[in-house]
């Protein structure tokens, strides 16, 4: 990740709504701001100053730094056009904020006083809404009902005290359509005042987004409904997502938004976890089961918590199949079981290049190298050690490891299976098993079926 500064010069900056919080004092500068536009994950940043917490780890992103000016934690988040990295060999032309898509994550405090500085460099107004902060009216975000919007070239800053611990989220609330589906979004992790409270030892966090964007083109069409064709966690999609390293033997904390336009049950394997939170604040052990897959509503927030005991690579992903793919075709034929040998023969009179697929099923697409267009990623991808993984999307893997430092978040490659760990192949299955004997020969039972046009039941045996 590049971090560079910005210095935006002003003596003082316009105040969004009316209602005033307690020692707000006029700012005399605007903080600077901090950008990044690489995809890597950076290490959790820990807080210079003030009250303590566990930070949190932003996969395939980054926390926004802060200063302190009177008691106030400052942040400056700039709205403006950025280039994202989807996964090596596609980018998008996105709008996000400070050189990201998602913006930065924000992290502070229960009980904290924030200053959040917002510049607007779109090529149209815009607001900031604080999804499920509880805060003064008009530092809430609505563009003409509760604050004037925020026009190009223009600052405005919010002003709040943080009443709840949490995970929370950051989105425009104007032109929301548009403005969402480029991509404009990011988190806001409040942590408690309690550094003991809800503690973990590492704690991910990350939205999920959809795109839709045609082949060969960089810019999401954002019209688009339900029809999406890339499905994204930080927009990232696999082979792009970073893993979650974990230490064995960690209590780990996985915080996930959802600002896209339908639900997603995500699942991990080989571990049970609880959900502890919602975007409404933590649940008590007593609400909490056990589960292998837990559903993230539209415009919600679901975190979960498990104790990484097994060491391995384990998946996590959407547990919707299509949201597991990329540059998803919705009009591709179904050939399963088609003999297409005399068609493809025809066709390559026409097209020389032609490739006939999915007659046996699509897996051979995992690990062809078909020619696609530039800036378009193949609907299967990823390999692992054993071969091709015929993913893309909503997916990635946690990586459990014995002997990891405590902060090493450093990728450790494929996980070495202990000897005899592994699935493998029989040369001979064996005689097919029996069905076992009995003794008293088989038992008959009376079924009633009921014919059409009949108004009395058959009797048969079986």
């Amino acid at each position: 990740m590049r971090l560079s500064r910005r210095t935006f010069v002003g003596a003082s900056a316009a105040l969004a709504g009316a209602s005033a919080v307690s020692g707000r004092v006029q700012a005399a500068s605007i903080p600077e701001a901090a950008t990044s536009t690489g995809p890597a994950m950076q290490p959790p940043r820990a807080p210079p100053e003030g009250q303590p917490y566990q930070p949190v780890a932003t996969l395939n992103g980054w926390t926004l730094p802060w200063r302190m000016k009177d008691g106030w934690k400052e942040f400056h988040l700039v709205a403006e056009p950025v280039e994202r990295e989807l996964a090596p060999g596609m980018k998008a032309r996105l709008w996000g904020y400070n050189g990201a898509s998602p913006g930065p994550t924000l992290e502070a405090v229960e009980g904290d006083k924030v200053r959040i500085f917002v510049t607007n460099k779109l090529p149209e107004h815009t607001t900031i809404h604080w999804h499920g902060v509880l805060l003064p009216n008009g530092m809430d975000g609505v563009g003409g009902l509760t604050q004037p919007h925020i026009k190009p070239g223009k600052t405005f800053v919010y002003e709040f005290v943080l009443k709840k611990s949490g995970t929370f989220m950051y989105h425009p609330h104007a032109d929301e359509m548009v403005q969402m589906a480029m991509g404009m979004m990011g988190s806001f992790v409040v942590h408690p005042r309690d550094p003991s409270f809800m503690r973990v030892d590492r704690d991910f966090v990350f939205l999920m987004q959809s795109y839709d964007i045609d082949p060969g083109s960089a810019l999401p069409k954002v019209m688009t409904m339900l029809d999406f064709n890339l499905w994204a966690w930080n927009s990232r999609v696999f082979p792009g997502i970073d893993p979650l390293v974990v230490r064995k033997g960690d209590r780990v904390r996985v915080r996930m938004g959802n600002l896209t336009m339908t639900n997603h049950p995500i699942h991990i394997h080989g571990h049970h976890f609880e959900v502890t939170g919602t975007d409404g604040g933590w649940l008590p052990p007593t609400m909490r089961i056990p589960e292998a897959a837990t559903d993230v509503p539209v415009g919600a927030i679901r975190a979960f918590e498990f104790v990484a005991d097994e060491p391995g690579d384990w998946a996590i992903h959407c547990h919707k199949s299509h949201h597991t793919m990329n540059a998803m075709g919705h009009e591709v034929k179904t050939f399963i079981g088609v003999n297409k040998k005399d068609l493809a023969k025809t066709i390559r009179k026409l097209v020389p290049d032609y490739m006939p697929m999915g007659s046996s099923g699509m897996a051979e697409m995992g690990e062809m190298e078909m020619p696609l267009p530039d800036n378009t990623l193949p609907m299967m991808s990823g390999f692992g050690q054993f071969g091709p993984m015929e993913m893309g999307g909503m997916f990635t893997v946690i990586k459990i490891r014995d002997g990891l430092a405590r902060d090493d978040y450093r990728d450790p490659g494929h996980y070495k299976h202990p000897e005899g760990t592994v699935a493998y192949e029989v040369a001979d299955a064996g005689e097919a098993p029996r069905a076992p004997q009995q003794s008293s020969g088989p038992s008959k039972a009376t079924i009633d079926v009921v014919k059409p046009g009949s108004r009395r039941p058959a009797k048969h045996q079986h």
